[in-house]
């Protein structure tokens, strides 16, 4: 029932009856509950066309019940506050580098309390933690396994060690799951492919309206599908994977090769990695290496996409994660034109080529959604969890 009027918004109690099949006795003492404990609200009456009794609207009450979202990415980890309805009521990044997983998740939880108290949320009312985290990860124990980008992340039992210092539910899924559930949640079903670009690339997936996860929840490693033979050697020994082309700190190294950027960069300075990439991504607004070099990237990008639509029989790709809007004005539409024609199903249906809606703070709205789908959702789909 709640999730019945989460997605019209308004509802009457007869069009509860009619959308859950639940006898209009049930639908009585269901709502009286949900009245009672504060999760939904009236919200005025409705007169039909005919001359019976104005129905009463029913619709969530936003403050009944919260959830935190935590997205932990190389570089950049965030804590949103989401209320019933799903709207962000608060954020905040933390102030705190992820190379020291200790540091980071007492910085983690100082943040959450931080978002909580900001927000004027009673904090009785937050529900859980969801934490959308690079993979590999181990559900069943809520561990981080070993992140390529976090070199010092070895076995890292973020859910126990997060859930031991706020106290709270802790749910974990990977960020590209949590970003493509985010999508999901805010109504964009169907069937896409979520491709996420952050420190690293992946893959998030929702066919026929599901959230896919796979058979240990690590679905969407897609960092190491090859799109150049001659290019960068990874660090599986193989040259050209996707993932190590895509890295901003190759990338900043192309630029300085092609005179975009200042020699001196220190590449293993993840700041100044972040501060010349944001630089190269300024200057490919117009013609010139800067432009030649995101281009290529796109490119590279489209083949990976271009195999995993054909193969799956997708209806679009949705763009998103920390790099996303930098990288928006050259990659939307050369991806799009990338991809026309070698959609092999186009007689059949379109591809569409989007950015996600929900901005830079995607993947945390992911981590939040899934703590709210465990309260909406009749048989919930969720990855670790305690």
């Amino acid at each position: 029932m709640l999730d019945a009027i989460r997605r019209s918004e308004q509802l009457s109690r007869v069009e509860l009856a009619e959308a859950t099949g639940l006898s209009g006795q049930a639908i009585s003492n269901i709502v009286r509950r949900l009245l009672d404990a504060g999760l939904v609200r009236e919200a005025g009456r409705l007169r039909g066309a005919g001359l019976g009794k104005p129905r009463t609207l029913l619709e969530l009450e936003p403050t009944g019940q919260y959830a935190v979202g935590v997205h932990l990415d190389p570089s950049v980890v965030t804590v949103v506050l989401l209320d019933l309805t799903g709207e962000v009521v608060a954020r905040r990044p933390v102030d705190q580098h992820a190379d020291d997983p200790g540091l980071l998740i007492d910085g983690i939880a100082k943040t959450i309390e931080e978002v909580i108290a900001a927000s004027g949320a009673p904090r009785d009312r937050v529900t859980g933690v969801g934490i959308a985290a690079p993979g590999p990860i181990d559900v069943e124990r809520g561990v981080v396994v070993d992140p390529p980008n976090l070199s010092t992340w070895h076995l890292v039992p973020l859910r126990d060690e997060l859930s031991a210092r706020t106290g709270l539910p802790i749910v974990l899924d990977k960020d590209v799951t949590a970003a493509a559930s985010a999508e999901k949640w805010a109504g964009h079903g169907g069937s896409f492919v979520f491709f996420y670009l952050g420190t690293g690339v992946g893959a998030g997936l929702v066919i026929g309206d599901e959230v896919v996860r796979g058979s240990s929840s690590n679905v969407g490693e897609i960092g190491h599908v090859i799109v150049d033979p001659d290019g960068p050697l990874c660090y599986c020994g193989r040259r050209g994977c996707v993932g190590e082309a895509s890295q901003p700190k190759y990338l900043v190294e192309q630029a300085v090769r092609a005179g975009v950027l200042a020699e001196g960069i220190d590449l293993d300075d993840r700041l100044a990695v972040e501060a010349a990439f944001a630089s190269v991504c300024a200057q490919a607004g117009g013609p010139g290496a800067a432009r030649d070099i995101l281009t290529t990237l796109a490119d590279r990008i489209a083949k990976v996409v271009e195999d995993i639509a054909n193969l799956l029989d997708l209806e679009r790709v949705v763009f998103g994660g920390p790099h996303w809007e930098q990288l928006a004005p050259v990659l939307h539409d050369r991806v799009r034109t990338a991809l026309e024609g070698r959609f092999l199903l186009a007689a059949v249906h379109p591809f569409e080529v989007t950015g996600t809606s929900l901005g830079a703070d995607v993947g945390a709205i992911g981590a939040a959604s899934l703590i709210l789908d465990r309260m909406f959702s009749p048989n919930p789909s969720l990855a670790g969890e305690r």
